[in-house]
């Protein structure tokens, strides 16, 4: 066990911490909700850091940080699904959880065939999952009425337009894969 791992556990554990404060009927509750959602996204960034400059990746980090990574992302878009009530909120969470589901699915298939690195992360991936974090950050941290949970609206929808765009791009890439197997 290694720090790298020991925060990426942490967001995990993290995750039933982050129900708990949502569903807590105090004013503080929602801004403390998000404050732990930003901590789990700093983890996120810090333990691929760690482990990259110590030299202490490992399979089982290689695993679970995605792991941990979608779990969190997947939480907090259905605690914001039911809050929001909406399609306006849902449309785009749905966008993302399904594009999570099939990436997941790509990358465990394509790594079955040794051929993972086809469907390695992207610059886009990359700002998808910042636009995202940044989004849900306020999302969680304010009501639906406050005019700046509107701007978390546009953020998550920036987020889900390049969450199609990076899947296309996967899926193209996997394409002469995928194609043959038909």
């Amino acid at each position: 066990m290694n720090i790298p791992n020991i925060l990426t556990l942490a967001r995990i554990a993290f995750i039933p911490l982050l129900v708990v404060l949502f569903y807590l009927p105090f004013s503080w509750s929602m801004p403390i909700a998000a404050g732990l959602f930003g901590l789990a996204s700093i983890t996120d960034w810090l333990d691929g850091y760690l482990a990259r400059r110590w030299n202490q990746s490992t399979p089982f980090g290689a695993f679970l940080d995605p792991v941990a990574d979608k779990l969190m992302v997947v939480v907090a878009l259905a605690l914001l699904i039911e809050r929001f009530d909406t399609l306006i909120l849902t449309l785009p969470a749905l966008v993302i959880i399904g594009r999570e589901i099939v990436i997941s699915a790509l990358r465990e298939w394509m790594a079955e065939m040794g051929k993972r690195g086809m469907v390695a992360v992207s610059w886009i991936g990359k700002l998808k999952t910042t636009l995202q974090m940044v989004a849900l950050l306020v999302l969680l941290a304010f009501s639906p009425e406050h005019p700046l949970a509107q701007l978390g609206v546009v953020i998550l929808y920036a987020a889900a337009i390049l969450t199609l765009w990076s899947m296309i791009q996967y899926l193209k890439s996997a394409w002469p894969h995928l194609s043959r197997s038909m």
